[in-house]
């Protein structure tokens, strides 16, 4: 139910937050006990989160074809255990947090808001990809404040750059559900816009995360190996759109799971790389 291979879009990029926030705060690489304590706290939060969001649209999964064998509609788990188990997430979270810093302890309420809040979104507006690409990004950020106790410029275009990402490629995600969502009366920028001009939203976001991408390397010291990462993802996103048209999306799967799951992959790589190597 959790999809724990989905946490390779958001954790990857929680740590290079981490990393890069504590590179220009003190000049150093954060501490592994560091970095244990924000996997942990990223945990928590998207176990929690992917939970909250099945218990939250298990209804609407039963009627959609596609989403009726998940878990919950299925059978194979009940209500009560998957409301236990978003507690427990929870609580992980919270330990997690409460053993980083002061800030990132105060910003616990702005993270759990958008845990719960996003899935309730489809509901009422076709923003939900902007507001499931913030709720994402904020991991990235949560790298860095928890890194750093602080937020800044750096920072802040690290979790566009994830916000975007991750908003552009749900709306690809949200086209195999064009039909339905339309007839069910559920809201997503393919219902609304149609799937032709909801691939171009999607391909504007995209340049977005291009532009914040580039933009780091002038704010913070990263370099070639920084460059080489993010040559290699515009490519990754650029054959994402490629492969993926109104009238074909039949290769939807192959863009969204596996050649997003690289973008964060390669960004983490390659910017580890310059960190160390310099």
């Amino acid at each position: 139910m959790i999809k724990f291979e989905h946490t390779v879009f958001a954790l990857p990029f929680a740590y290079l937050g981490a990393v890069l926030g504590h590179l220009d705060a003190t000049g150093t690489l954060p501490s592994w006990e560091m970095i244990g304590w924000i996997t942990l706290a990223m945990v928590g939060a998207r176990s929690a989160a992917m939970a909250l969001n099945r218990l939250i649209d298990r209804h609407i999964d039963a009627r959609n074809p596609r989403t009726k064998n998940r878990a919950i509609p299925a059978g194979l788990v009940s209500v009560p255990f998957v409301w236990g188990f978003v507690a427990v997430s929870f609580l992980l979270l919270f330990w997690a947090a409460f053993q980083l810093n002061e800030l990132t302890v105060k910003l616990l309420p702005v993270a759990v808001f958008f845990l719960v809040f996003y899935s309730y979104t489809k509901r009422f507006t076709w923003l939900c990809h902007a507001v499931l690409g913030i709720t994402t990004g904020l991991g990235a950020l949560g790298g860095w404040v928890a890194a750093t106790g602080s937020v800044n410029l750096p920072g802040l275009v690290l979790f566009i750059a994830v916000a975007l990402w991750i908003g552009g490629f749900d709306i690809i995600y949200a086209c195999q559900d064009h039909d339905f969502d339309r007839e069910a009366g559920i809201h997503s920028i393919p219902a609304r816009f149609g799937l032709g001009k909801a691939l171009v939203i999607s391909a504007l976001m995209h340049a977005g995360t291009a532009v914040c991408l580039i933009s780091l390397p002038f704010l913070t010291e990263l370099g070639g190996w920084y460059w080489g990462g993010v040559i290699l993802t515009l490519a990754i996103l650029w054959r994402e759109h490629a492969i993926v048209s109104a009238d074909d999306l039949s290769r939807l799967d192959t863009a969204f799971f596996t050649m997003n799951s690289m973008v964060s992959i390669v960004m983490f790589i390659f910017t580890m790389a310059d960190v160390l190597l310099r």
